[in-house]
C-alpha cells in the first residue's frame, strides 16, 4: 500500500515577535496580556483578516500568519507596522508594544490546519533580523513585490542565521515610503536613521580587567554614567541600570540578550585601571545581526576619565545618527566633578550603600565626605551624604537633625536647582519628620524634572504607605516598577499594598515575582540583609513558614545589630501568627527607631491581626510618645 503523502502549497508566511515580551510580562504580567488581547482585538487580527491571512500558530509573544500572495502578506506587514506608533501614542514609552516581522515564501507542508517546513523556519529567522517596528523579508519575496507596491528595500546582503544551512539573502523595508509614506520610519540596523521610532539601547556592565578585583566599583561607575548620559539625549531609549546589571558576570550571546532585552543595540566595553593609567574599550553592537557598529579603545591618564565618556556618548550618539539638542550636549559635557580622586570615592560610596547594612551605609557617608573635602562642588555627593543620613536616622535610630539633612541638600541645590535626586533627597529627609506637605511638595517637583527618578517615585510610594493611603502609594510603586523592571523593592511592596487592600490573589503573584527578582539581586549581593528580609516577608506572605524563619534567620546573621532587620522580622513573626514573638522585637524596636519608623507601624498591614492583643496597647503608647 503506497505511503500517504503530506498535502504541500505555496504561500507566503508572516512571523511577527512581540519586542521585548518577557521584560513587558516581568513588569506587570496582567497589564501586558491584557494590552495584547486588546490589541489582537482592535488592530492585528482584524488587520490580517483584511489582507486574507490565517493565523495558524500562536507562540505566547508570536504569530505564525499564512497568505496565499506575497503581495497580502507584505501590505499587511506594513499596515501593521505603521499603525503601531498610533497605538502607542497615549502609552509610557517603557510599555509601547512592538512587533519585529519576517515574510518568506515558499513551498509548505500542510496538516490539517497545521503548517511546516523550511519556509515557516526562515520566515522565523528573517524575524528575529528585523528592528523593533521593522520588517526584515527574503530576496523571493523582494523579487515577488517587484514594482507592484510602493515601497523601498534596503538589500543587507547574505546573513547566516540558526538552523539554516544556507544564508539568507535578506532585505529590510523602508516604511518611511511604503504604501505612501503614511507609516512610521523604521532604523535599519546596519545603517542607522534618526527616526520617529526612538533607537533603544541598552548599555552591558563593563567588564573590570583590572589586576584589582576590588576596581569593579570603577568599571560598575562608569557604565551607569554612560546609561545616565545616554538617558539626557532625548532621541534615544535607554534601559536602566536595574535591567542590563542582571545581565553582568555572564557569557553573552549578544543576538540573544538584544532579543531578551528589546532593544536594537547593545554598547559592551571594558576597563582597565592601573595607577593612574586607565584603558576603556567600547563598542556599539547591531542586536539583530551581532555586526559591530563602531569599536574603539582609549589609552589614556586617568585625569581624562571624563573626557573619555563624553567622547564614548557623543560617538554613540553620532552613530545612531540621532539629533543631539543644544541643552543635552551642554548636560552631557558638565562633568559633575573634574577631581578623580572625589569621583572615585563617590563610586565607592554608590556601590557600598547597596550592600544595605548599618555598617555600610556608615561607609558610604565617610567616603561621601571624604569626595566632599576634595571637591566641595560635588552636588552627587551632597544627595549621598544626605540619604544616607536620613536612612541611618530613620531605619537605625541615629541621632542626626532633620535641620542637618535638609542643609546638605540645600548645597546640592545652590549648586545645581535642577537637580532631580537633589529634590527627592529634600522628600526623604522631609518624610523622615512627618512634614507632610513639604513631603509631597519635595518629591512632586523631582518627578517634574525627571518622570523617571526611581528614588523619588519609590520614596513617594513609601510615604503614601507610612500614612496608610494604599492607593496612592500602589500607583508609585507601579511606576518604580516600570522605571526598573528589575526592581525588588518595589514589587515587594505592591504585593504588600494589594494585600492591605483585599486583593489576595494580586497580592500573592506580586510576592511570586518579589522572590524571583530577590533570588537574582542575591547572586550579585548575597551580603545584603535588606534582601533577606525581603525574602523572609514575602514568604511569610505566601504562608510558607520554615522558608520565612530560614531567610529572617539570615538576615540576622548578617547584622545582628541591625534595626531595621528587627522590623521586618517583627513583621515576619505577625504574619505567621506568633504574637509574641513579634511584640518582643517590637519592644527593643521601638526604643531605638526614628519618628517616622514610628508612625509607618501605626498604619503597617502586617500587624493588623495583632492590634486586639492584649500588649498592643502598650507598644502603641511608646510608638506614639513625641
Amino acid at each position: 500500500m503506497p505511503e500517504e503523502q503530506s498535502a504541500r502549497r505555496l504561500a507566503a508566511i508572516m512571523a511577527a515577535d512581540v519586542v521585548g515580551y518577557s521584560r513587558l510580562m516581568e513588569a506587570n504580567e496582567e497589564r501586558t496580556l491584557a494590552a495584547l488581547r486588546q490589541l489582537r482585538r482592535e488592530f492585528f487580527d482584524p488587520t490580517i483578516a483584511r489582507h486574507r491571512g490565517r493565523i495558524f500558530k500562536t507562540l505566547g509573544d508570536g504569530f505564525l500568519i499564512e497568505f496565499g500572495s506575497v503581495t497580502d502578506a507584505t501590505r499587511c506587514a506594513v499596515e501593521v507596522q505603521s499603525g503601531m506608533p498610533d497605538r502607542n501614542t497615549l502609552v509610557p514609552e517603557d510599555r509601547h508594544i512592538r512587533f519585529r516581522v519576517g515574510i518568506h515564501v515558499g513551498d509548505m507542508i500542510v496538516e490539517g490546519d497545521e503548517i511546516y517546513g523550511d519556509a515557516v523556519n526562515i520566515a522565523a529567522r528573517l524575524e528575529g533580523l528585523a528592528a523593533p517596528g521593522g520588517i526584515a523579508c527574503s530576496a523571493a519575496v523582494r523579487d515577488h513585490i517587484g514594482n507592484k507596491l510602493d515601497i523601498d528595500f534596503s538589500d543587507q546582503g547574505n546573513k547566516a542565521v540558526k538552523n539554516i544551512a544556507h544564508p539568507l539573502h535578506v532585505y529590510f523595508v523602508n516604511l518611511s515610503k511604503a504604501d505612501g509614506g503614511s507609516g512610521e520610519r523604521v532604523s535599519e540596523p546596519s545603517r542607522p536613521h534618526a527616526s520617529a521610532a526612538k533607537p533603544s539601547v541598552a548599555i552591558l556592565p563593563f567588564a573590570n580587567i583590572s589586576s584589582d578585583a576590588e576596581q569593579e566599583f570603577f568599571s560598575d561607575g562608569i557604565t551607569e554614567d554612560l546609561i545616565t548620559d545616554l538617558s539626557k539625549v532625548s532621541g534615544l531609549q535607554v534601559l536602566s541600570r536595574n535591567t542590563v546589571f542582571t545581565f553582568k558576570g555572564k557569557a553573552q550571546n549578544l543576538q540573544q540578550t538584544a532579543r531578551q532585552l528589546g532593544v536594537e543595540y547593545l554598547v559592551e566595553g571594558s576597563v582597565r585601571k592601573s595607577g593612574s593609567k586607565v584603558r576603556i574599550t567600547a563598542q556599539l553592537i547591531e542586536g539583530a545581526t551581532d555586526h559591530h557598529v563602531w569599536a574603539e579603545r582609549y589609552d589614556r591618564d586617568l585625569t581624562d576619565i571624563f573626557a573619555v565618556q563624553d567622547e564614548i556618548t557623543r560617538t554613540i550618539v553620532e552613530q545612531l545618527r540621532v539629533r543631539l539638542l543644544p541643552d543635552e550636549r551642554a548636560a552631557i559635557e558638565d562633568a559633575p566633578t573634574q577631581n578623580v580622586e572625589a569621583y572615585t570615592n563617590f563610586l565607592k560610596g554608590k556601590q557600598i550603600v547597596r550592600i544595605g547594612t548599618r555598617l555600610s551605609l556608615i561607609k558610604a557617608r565617610q567616603l561621601y565626605a571624604r569626595a566632599l573635602e576634595l571637591d566641595p562642588s560635588y552636588a552627587q555627593a551632597y544627595v549621598g551624604l544626605a540619604n544616607c543620613a536620613s536612612y541611618l536616622r530613620s531605619f537605625h535610630g541615629f541621632d542626626i537633625t532633620i535641620g542637618e539633612i535638609l542643609a546638605t541638600v540645600d548645597k546640592a541645590l545652590q549648586i545645581n536647582p535642577a537637580l532631580a535626586e537633589a529634590h527627592a533627597a529634600r522628600g526623604i529627609a522631609f518624610s523622615v519628620d512627618d512634614r507632610r506637605e513639604e513631603v509631597v511638595a519635595a518629591f512632586e517637583k523631582a518627578l517634574q524634572l525627571d518622570p523617571n527618578n526611581w528614588e523619588a517615585l519609590y520614596y513617594y510610594g513609601r510615604y503614601y504607605f507610612a500614612i496608610g493611603d494604599f492607593k496612592s502609594s500602589l500607583s508609585y510603586f507601579m511606576r518604580a516598577m516600570e522605571v526598573q523592571p528589575e526592581d525588588c523593592e518595589s514589587v515587594s511592596f505592591t504585593s504588600q499594598v494589594l494585600q492591605a487592600l483585599g486583593r489576595s490573589a494580586e497580592a500573592a503573584k506580586y510576592a511570586h515575582i518579589a522572590l524571583k527578582r530577590l533570588e537574582q539581586a542575591l547572586r550579585q549581593n548575597p551580603e545584603n540583609p535588606r534582601l533577606a528580609q525581603l525574602m523572609a516577608n514575602n514568604y511569610a506572605y505566601l504562608g510558607q513558614r520554615q522558608y520565612a524563619e530560614d531567610w529572617i534567620k539570615r538576615a540576622f546573621e548578617i547584622d545582628p545589630d541591625d534595626n531595621h532587620v528587627r522590623y521586618n522580622a517583627a513583621c515576619v513573626y505577625a504574619l505567621l501568627g506568633e504574637f509574641d514573638k513579634s511584640f518582643d522585637l517590637l519592644d527593643v524596636w521601638v526604643g531605638l527607631a526614628a519618628r517616622d519608623a514610628r508612625l509607618w507601624f501605626l498604619n503597617d498591614p502586617d500587624f493588623s491581626s495583632m492590634r486586639q492583643h492584649p500588649r498592643y496597647k502598650g507598644l502603641l503608647k511608646q510608638v506614639e510618645r513625641p
